[in-house]
């Protein structure tokens, strides 16, 4: 509850839906791979966001708290530190899935709207996302003012809401007749697979934010998450090679990196090809070992942090 009341929280979330939904309606000339185009965006968007969304929401429930004197305050409690750094991972991870639910959604809407060099844009799927928008800031506008309940909050859950409400409209119930300039009417549910993997990047991504809020405010968190960003996904050029020559220290550093090209398979949307859900459960076991490595380092580079 405490992360999905800062603003930048919603801020992030309506601009990468409302940005990913926009880029359907932009004609590219990409000479038949427009709809191409437009979903590797929307992935790539969903990505960034998550990235940010990751690192400012670790910086503002645990260095914030730390900074502020909560922490202290609540670990006074009968509360371990092992229990309040996994309470918050766990509530960070909840804002995360909130968050990639949101870009899920635009991104399939976007995937349905696309449109090549023959096409038109679908204004009337992109008026009822947008109004939707609108509509949920209006809602939590009505409350703040009326019933005086937080804004942000309350705007969160109304976006969450409404953009459900637009994607079943707009995606699933409008007819194909109702749109005569589009040859492809149809949602494109092999974003699912990709979505979920780029979530699992995400919490992995987040426990290696928690763990270096633990020391660090918000700037050097997002530095230093991504440099890890950027090395893990060179780390197969950088690393590979040279680890399977019998280099050591390629060897640990590619094990130590997280290897982000397992999350990204946009590529592997080419065609008709499909990203098989086998795989999906394969990178879950690779997130559940690397995720746990990594709140065990939070968690030891916490249990010795003064918080006086």
């Amino acid at each position: 509850m405490e992360l999905v009341r800062q603003p930048v929280f919603l801020l992030v979330m309506t601009c990468s839906a409302a940005f990913s939904v926009f880029l359907a309606a932009v004609p590219y000339f990409g000479f038949g791979d427009d709809p191409k185009l437009v979903k590797d965006s929307a992935l790539a968007i969903m990505l960034l966001s998550g990235l940010f969304g990751a690192v400012l929401s670790a910086s503002s429930s645990v260095a914030h708290e730390i900074r502020s004197g909560t922490a202290l305050a609540v670990l006074a409690k009968p509360v371990s530190r092992a229990q309040f750094l996994l309470a918050k991972y766990l509530g960070l991870a909840g804002a995360l899935t909130l968050l990639t639910y949101v870009n899920l959604l635009s991104a399939l809407l976007a995937s349905r709207m696309a449109f090549d060099a023959y096409g038109e844009t679908d204004t009337r799927s992109l008026g009822i996302f947008f109004g939707a928008i609108v509509l949920a800031y209006l809602v939590a506008g009505f409350s703040n003012y009326f019933l005086q309940r937080p804004f942000v909050a309350d705007a969160v859950l109304a976006v969450v809401i409404t953009t459900t409400v637009a994607f079943v409209i707009a995606g699933l119930l409008l007819k194909a007749t109702d749109r005569p300039f589009r040859s492809d009417t149809t949602v494109d549910w092999r974003l699912l697979p990709a979505a979920i993997l780029i979530l699992f990047a995400l919490w992995i991504l987040a426990g290696l934010a928690l763990a270096c809020s633990t020391r660090y405010d918000m700037i050097p968190t997002l530095a230093i998450c991504t440099g890890i960003f950027l090395l893990g996904l060179m780390s197969d050029y950088l690393f590979h090679d040279r680890a399977d020559a019998g280099s050591w220290w390629a060897s640990a550093l590619y094990t130590v990196l997280p290897n982000w090209q397992l999350f990204w398979l946009a590529d592997a949307l080419g065609g008709k090809n499909e990203i098989p859900w086998s795989y999906v459960a394969k990178a879950l076991g690779y997130v559940a070992g690397y995720l746990g490595a990594a709140l065990m380092l939070g968690l030891l580079l916490f249990e010795d942090r003064e918080l006086s």
